[in-house]
Formats: structure tokens, C-alpha cells, sequence
């Protein structure tokens, strides 16, 4: 039985905007896509310090105010099959600007009222509103995949 990939996504807002990496590395399971900022904990590693290490190493910020919005589960998210867990935080508050870029892509500054406009998975489309919101609950979604498509009867979201 294969464990779940354990991960941090962080979505860092400033004046009605998101910051967001548009992956572009060639062999990139989200190439062509926009997407927040985190990655894979490491071992020993708590959520929020990689929360905290990832934005330093993608976007050159510290975080320092960090919100769990919620948990989403996605299993068969990765190319391979592997399933994935992650903790989705906001960020408010961080000192530093980021770069134009890392190496995944192009950062930028997209008013959260354009992000449906964005490409995206589609299973962003159903949580990014419920990390955004002023809603203080935190919410659980399971978003499965299959062969990089969301399957939407197994969508499963609850506050």
C-alpha cells in the first residue's frame, strides 16, 4: 500500500491579489498551469516551517502571518498514481518581494478576481474560492484524480 505524498500549498495575498508561479520546467506534472506556492514536507518537518521554507526558496519571502485555510486530499494526483494530502494556508503578511520568476516559472501578482480566467486544475477551481473567502472555517476536500483528469463524482468537500 502506497502512502500519501504530504505536501504545503500557500496562497500569499496582498491588496485583492494572489501571488502564483506559472509552471513552465519541461517534465513539470503542472506545466502550462497556475498554482500557488509549497511543496513536499521533509522529514522531521512540521506544515507551517515548510510552508515557511517553501516560500523562502520559490518566491524569497519569509511568511509571517500563515492561516490554514484547509485539507485536501487528491488521490491519484501525480503522474505516476500517487496520491497526495496538503495543507492550504494564506498568507498575509511576509517580508521581502518576490522575483519575477523561480525555477518553475514566471511569479505574479493576479487580482483574485481574474484567477478564474487562469489555466488551473480543475480541482483548484472548486477549493481556491474557500482559501479566499472571509469565511473562518477551515474546509476537507478530497479531489481524486485519475490519468490527470479530476473525477467529479468522488469531489467531496465539507466546513
Amino acid at each position: 500500500m502506497m502512502r500519501a505524498i504530504i505536501g504545503t500549498l500557500g496562497y500569499v495575498r496582498r491588496a485583492g491579489e494572489v501571488l502564483l508561479v506559472h509552471r513552465q520546467r519541461a517534465g513539470d506534472d503542472h506545466r502550462g498551469k497556475y498554482n500557488g506556492l509549497g511543496g513536499k514536507l521533509e522529514p522531521g518537518e512540521d506544515a507551517v516551517s515548510c510552508l515557511k521554507r517553501e516560500l523562502m526558496e520559490e518566491a524569497g519571502i519569509e511568511a509571517t502571518s500563515v492561516e490554514l485555510r484547509g485539507t485536501i486530499a487528491w488521490p491519484g494526483f501525480g503522474s505516476d498514481g500517487a496520491d497526495w494530502f496538503g495543507l492550504v494556508f494564506v498568507v498575509d503578511e511576509f517580508l521581502g518581494e518576490p522575483p519575477e520568476r523561480n525555477d518553475d516559472g514566471p511569479l505574479s501578482w493576479v487580482p483574485i478576481d481574474r484567477l478564474a480566467e487562469l489555466p488551473m486544475w480543475d480541482g483548484d477551481r472548486h477549493f481556491l474560492p474557500l482559501v479566499l473567502d472571509d469565511d473562518p472555517r477551515p474546509f476537507h476536500a478530497v479531489l481524486p484524480y485519475r490519468n490527470g483528469v479530476l473525477v467529479t463524482d468522488g469531489i467531496r468537500i465539507s466546513r
